[in-house]
């Protein structure tokens, strides 16, 4: 496997920033909606090969000195909470991978908006979870969410091309016996693979005190090999759900990606995240920051903001602020999956972060 060479010899030229973009207050784009959530890419590794995220060899890698370290983080994070970001989620690749995380987090969880306290996520696969969860949640983690597509363990297998299955159950036990809640758990609905495993999938959730939500497949591969006809719709999870449970719609949803339905009148919940068939672009408050330090205003962008210059450069929290805003400022009203013209991302999931 090798590494890529990124942003590390000849850059690309200076993002031209809008004129028209606020100087001041909330971190709002031209549609009015303000950004609360900051997603930190730690890193495009990754201990599983999910067939629909990335191919099992011939990865080519960041390379290690472009990623950010703890300082560059910490500083990028510092800056947003002052403008109002009051949620991190750590994300990857794989974010267990990097032997620094503990201290990614304590660094973050010290930081605050002028409401109080931020908030730290992580999103994960639970590989190695069990032995660094106290230290997680000691550094001050406060909420989790665990990637678990099928609990069958030969389709696992198939499905992630690694046998890995117990590491992840080991994983998920962990955080259920953890004072973590809510505890989420996130499954991509793929035709033909798990859809006969919705509702076992939210039985096991049930059983772990967890909310299970999936995820409708989006166009993210590496090889660019998605497919629509492949795709396991909202409609067609609710409906399959909807043999087992009675769905309550769960009112309030805000700007999270996740609708939720009550299941049989009681507490429990389930989730869907339907990016492709029921957008919820309209309420998004969310932008990422890649591994290698590029800002992303929405997952499906093509276009990014290089804060390399300015953490490696002479660039100070001002500029670093200026194109955070610039970033937000021109985000689009929508993803556009549903456009004919539509162009997927070249980063591959694992590359842009969660």
């Amino acid at each position: 496997m090798s590494a890529v060479q990124i942003r590390l010899g000849e850059r690309r030229p200076a993002e031209v920033l809008p004129d028209d973009m606020p100087t001041s207050g909330a971190l709002v784009d031209r549609f009015g909606r303000v950004h609360r959530d900051l997603r930190i890419s730690l890193t495009d590794r990754c201990s599983l090969r999910c067939t629909y995220c990335m191919p099992e060899q011939g990865n080519e890698w960041l390379a290690r000195q472009s990623i950010l370290t703890l300082d560059e983080i910490e500083r990028v994070a510092r800056i947003a909470a002052a403008n109002g970001i009051s949620t991190f989620r750590l994300t990857g690749g794989e974010p267990l991978l990097r032997r620094d995380l503990a201290d990614i987090v304590t660094r973050l969880a010290r930081l605050e908006t002028e409401t109080g306290p931020v908030q730290i996520a992580m999103t994960t696969n639970a590989i190695g979870l069990d032995t660094r969860l106290d230290e997680l949640i000691d550094a001050g983690l406060g909420r989790l969410n665990i990637s678990i597509d099928t609990v069958q363990r030969e389709k696992f297998r198939e499905l992630t091309r690694r046998d890995r299955l117990d590491d992840v159950l080991a994983g998920i036990r962990a955080a259920a016996a953890s004072s973590l809640r809510p505890l989420k758990l996130n499954a991509v609905a793929m035709r033909g693979v798990n859809e006969d495993e919705l509702v076992d999938l939210v039985q096991f959730a049930l059983d772990h005190d967890a909310q299970m939500r999936f995820i409708e497949q989006m166009p993210l591969d590496a090889g660019h090999t998605w497919d629509r006809a492949q795709m396991v719709t909202r409609e067609e999870i609710l409906e399959k759900l909807a043999t087992r449970w009675h769905l309550e719609p769960v009112p309030g949803r805000g700007g999270a990606p996740a609708e939720s339905w009550r299941l049989d009148g009681s507490a429990h919940t389930v989730g869907v995240i339907a990016s492709v068939t029921a957008p919820f672009c309209g309420a998004c408050d969310r932008l990422r920051l890649t591994a290698d330090g590029q800002l992303r205003n929405c997952l499906f962008s093509n276009r990014e903001f290089d804060l390399v210059p300015l953490l490696r450069g002479s660039g100070t929290d001002a500029d670093i602020e200026r194109t955070l805003r610039g970033c937000i400022w021109r985000k689009l009203p929508g993803h556009a999956i549903n456009d004919e013209g539509f162009l997927q991302p070249a980063r591959g999931m694992n590359a842009i972060g969660g």
